[in-house]
């Protein structure tokens, strides 16, 4: 069950609210009484995976460039 607290209560502990957020727990916060906002956590994004085109590096892509290719480079 979710503990109700009001909005000046949940300014002074702010940091222990979220901690407590943050471990899977709830918390409404209510205004003269009235639940006004829930805290509850956001839940995790999946894992992304990088990596996933296929190409292929030719060989002479390490070969050493020509010397005019050098030049132009410098």
């Amino acid at each position: 069950m979710a503990e109700t607290v009001n909005v000046q209560e949940a300014k002074r502990r702010l940091s222990e609210l979220l901690a407590r957020v943050q471990r899977g727990e709830e918390i409404i916060i209510a205004r003269a009484g009235v639940p006004v906002a829930r805290l509850d956590p956001i839940a995790k994004p999946p894992a992304r995976t990088f990596g996933t085109m296929a190409f292929h590096v030719p060989e002479t892509f390490f070969a050493p460039l020509p010397e005019t290719e050098l030049e132009a480079w410098q």
